[in-house]
């Protein structure tokens, strides 16, 4: 068996495969089948537990299911942690830094995920002096001026590894290595990346490492996590916390002791449906392994490609395979009717102002699936029949 075809036969762990082209776990990564049992265990434990699940199974979640992500991202056991959502994840580590005094820049760039990028404007009024590094063509970020912008007044540099819009892969290593010598902190979203390509945060020199389970790793909703480097923890002092970084939480003091670990970066109670949601899909990409994903990413990601170019489409990706992540985005007239078309014809992909039509394949796409997305595409915008799809009010799409 080859390993294509070993990565074809976990299509029916996925329920949704069976009726749908699902080129959309850039948005949005396919249930596992597992979810459903995992979710009754969740309500089974509850019900016949009840507060007792605590102290026999939930307290630990955050830091268990953080085992299954650390080999993913070159880290070690208990060094990395859940958190509800990767904008309140950056939100926790922002919050450790002070801009009153000392080093006030924070280097960023105009491709980031925009939530962050709000996050990273809030921080002005704090004193922060925000410097965000524009992109020339809106695929990519040149990593010399980005470089260029980290200086001996620089905080700390956050970046996108894998660019939302247009999947190009940042080249962290050397722009870890330019903060390292100013003495700057670098802050890495994964959230395009963990689950696609392989990434070690040790190799890389990285700092601070943060991802979700929501999209490549078909984790569902509210399940992200953080990983900051060992010798790096007690530096940071996040006034965004709460009673589980706590050393004694439940001797209720009034006063905060931080966790010398990974739970000091901890805040509120965790969402525990959403830890016990995430489980399957870490567990098959564990299984599968993630470097014999990457291979197909790249091979499948190249065919969207060639394919475009053979039917006149224009892509806005990166050409260069290592510097495309798992996404092709398809800049077509009148994208987002084309999407909400191919959607209606059950191919599901995304529109994004700036980028298109995204097709995403993942470990479980056919090549098949591929051939008639782009072809369905290049038909809707030949026949007219996009413009049966007009705008709406959906948040999503």
């Amino acid at each position: 068996m080859t390993t294509e075809d070993a990565l074809l036969s976990c299509r029916d762990r996925f329920p949704i495969l069976e009726s749908t082209n699902y080129l959309i776990s850039n948005s949005l990564g396919a249930m596992p089948r597992d979810v459903e049992q995992s979710l009754a265990e969740y309500a089974r434990v509850w019900a016949s537990r009840g507060v007792r699940a605590w102290e026999e199974t939930w307290w630990t979640m955050v830091a268990d299911l953080g085992d299954l992500v650390a080999p993913l991202i070159g880290a070690g056991p208990g060094e990395v942690v859940f958190q509800p959502t990767v904008t309140l994840a950056h939100a926790v580590v922002f919050s450790a830094f002070d801009f009153r005094s000392g080093r006030r820049r924070i280097v960023t760039d105009a491709m980031h995920f925009p939530s962050v990028l709000y996050l990273l404007d809030g921080l002005r009024p704090e004193g922060a002096e925000i410097v965000v590094v524009p992109s020339d063509d809106g695929v990519s970020v040149d990593t010399g001026r980005l470089i260029e912008a980290i200086d001996e007044t620089t905080a700390f540099v956050n970046v996108s590894h894998v660019l939302f819009k247009s999947a190009y892969i940042h080249d962290v290593a050397a722009i870890a290595a330019r903060a390292r010598e100013v003495g700057a902190l670098t802050i890495i979203d994964g959230y395009q990346s963990v689950g696609t390509i392989p990434v070690d945060v040790d190799a890389a020199g990285l700092d601070v490492y943060i991802g979700g389970c929501l999209k490549w790793l078909c984790g569902g909703p509210g399940a992200a996590f953080l990983w900051v480097r060992p010798e790096l923890r007690n530096r940071l002092a996040p006034r965004l916390t709460g009673w589980m970084s706590h050393a004694r939480p439940f001797a209720f003091e009034t006063t905060l002791d931080r966790r010398p670990d990974a739970w000091r970066f901890l805040h509120g109670t965790p969402s525990i449906p959403s830890l016990y949601a995430a489980r399957p899909g870490l567990e098959i990409i564990r299984d599968i392994g993630i470097n014999a994903i990457r291979a197909k990413s790249m091979r499948q990601t190249a065919m969207l490609l060639r394919l475009a170019d053979s039917l006149g489409l224009n892509c806005t990706t990166p050409r260069d395979p290592g510097r495309r992540g798992g996404t092709v985005a398809f800049d077509t007239p009148h994208g987002y009717e084309v999407s909400r078309t191919l959607k209606s014809r059950e191919i599901l992909c995304d529109f994004r102002p700036g980028a298109g039509v995204r097709l995403s394949p993942h470990f479980y796409t056919r090549d098949d699936d591929l051939i008639e997305a782009v072809h369905t595409m290049a038909s809707i915008l030949e026949d007219g029949s996009w413009a049966l799809h007009g705008r709406s009010s959906s948040p999503v799409t």
